[in-house]
């Protein structure tokens, strides 16, 4: 169960007291968003980490590394007054597939107690397990082990997440913040869906939850925000905040594949932060020397922002809508792939294909950058869902004919996997 402390005993209040005073005399530092962001990126997306999978030792060196940090900043733990660290047992067909199954994984959970409000919530959470080295998970199309040093995905938001619980514990708000660091988001939200369960505080004292992923690769300025149609505050709140040389597009889903995903299922209103998938996605060149640390610096200040207007909001301010969260469980390939990235952005019918992979099977059978996948063989693609359960549905081996829209006109190609 997990239970916040809003009261520690004399001696934890002195410890606290003393690492604040520690930490003094390097807030200057801590202020330069963007070397304390490198800092923390090159550590987690070091080789020394090989990817971070969830259940691996290397995994639990960076939970108990987050867990230091939050000791150093002040966080209070809120799985429980002695730890930061919330265990699980990792379970499920992906984690078969990657053969971890019934090996042990942890959330990292602290908490800056509100100064008016403690018994109202905001979550800011980051997942910062990766992909390890590859296998199922790898969008490499070979089957050779190799480091995925998961830097944008999702060292970024993790070291985002721990920036921002720096400036939260430095100017605490009137509600207490959670900052939450999932693992096993990779492996299909596991963490983070462990972590609502067992949430040990009435849904409707949580105002909001804020979600970092992949925030490391901003590209002209294009900032993605999903999640804008689970309030109905959202447009307006966002609207108010101004961060030069951000150009933000509003997606009003709540269920993209990542671990905000968990909280909207349980009518918790989202945001997720974003800025779209690239080149070395789930890929071995995911590394932390093309990191946009400037970019990352305009983001966080705009999460931030988004974290103190919803601070002043009262909770009936802030209603959940549900219209736009169709029931669904998190998207998960577990059989045959094109090899193509999706167009997280896209909100029309289908599924848009943003990038298709050199060497892939896509490529062979004649698929392009920007094709709309609406039916394959007799089954309608809506969706990225429907897309994914349609795969999930094919076997090696197998000839499928798949209907796309390109430039205005429906075209068939054969795909054999």
């Amino acid at each position: 169960m997990i239970r916040f402390k809003k009261f520690v005993n004399h001696c934890s209040v002195v410890l606290f007291m003393f690492i604040i005073f520690q930490s003094c005399t390097t807030s200057a530092e801590k202020n330069e968003a963007a070397p304390f962001l490198q800092e923390h990126i090159e550590w987690m997306a070091a080789d020394e980490r090989e990817g971070r999978l969830a259940g691996t030792l290397q995994e639990a060196e960076t939970a108990n590394y987050i867990a230091d940090y939050y000791q150093q900043i002040g966080l209070l733990p809120f799985v429980d007054s002695e730890t930061y660290l919330q265990q699980f047992v990792l379970n499920g067909p992906m984690v078969q597939a990657m053969g971890m199954e019934n090996h042990i994984s942890r959330n990292v959970v602290g908490a800056v107690q509100g100064t008016h409000y403690p018994d109202r919530f905001i979550i800011v959470g980051a997942h910062y397990d990766g992909q390890g080295q590859g296998g199922i998970i790898s969008m490499d199309l070979n089957n050779d082990p190799d480091i995925h040093n998961s830097a944008d995905d999702n060292a970024s938001g993790t070291a985002g997440m721990m920036w921002l619980a720096n400036r939260i514990a430095e100017n605490p708000a009137g509600s207490s913040i959670i900052f939450a660091a999932f693992s096993g988001e990779e492996m299909g939200l596991l963490g983070s869906e462990y972590f609502v369960e067992r949430m040990d505080i009435p849904r409707d004292s949580v105002l909001a939850m804020i979600n970092l992923d992949m925030i490391g690769r901003l590209d002209e300025g294009q900032l993605s925000i999903f999640g804008t149609g689970t309030a109905t505050i959202w447009e307006e709140l966002l609207d108010e905040i101004l961060v030069d040389s951000l150009e933000i597009s509003k997606i009003p889903d709540g269920l993209s594949s990542s671990d905000h995903a968990s909280f909207s299922r349980a009518g918790i209103p989202v945001l997720h932060y974003f800025t779209n998938t690239h080149d070395d996605y789930h890929r071995a060149s995911d590394t932390a020397d093309k990191i946009n640390y400037e970019g990352m610096e305009w983001i966080l200040n705009h999460a931030e922002q988004a974290i103190r207007k919803i601070d002043q909001l009262q909770p009936e301010e802030i209603e959940f809508n549900g219209s736009v969260q169709p029931e669904r469980g998190p998207a998960m390939l577990e059989g045959v792939t094109l090899g193509v990235v999706p167009d997280y952005n896209f909100s029309g019918s289908g599924f848009r294909i943003d990038r298709v992979r050199s060497g892939s099977i896509a490529e062979s059978a004649g698929f392009r950058n920007g094709d709309i996948i609406t039916q394959m063989n007799n089954e309608s693609i809506t969706d990225m869902f429907g897309y994914m359960d349609a795969l999930n549905a094919f076997s090696e081996g197998e000839l499928v004919t798949v209907t796309v829209i390109r430039n205005g006109a429906e075209i068939e190609l054969s795909v054999q996997f």
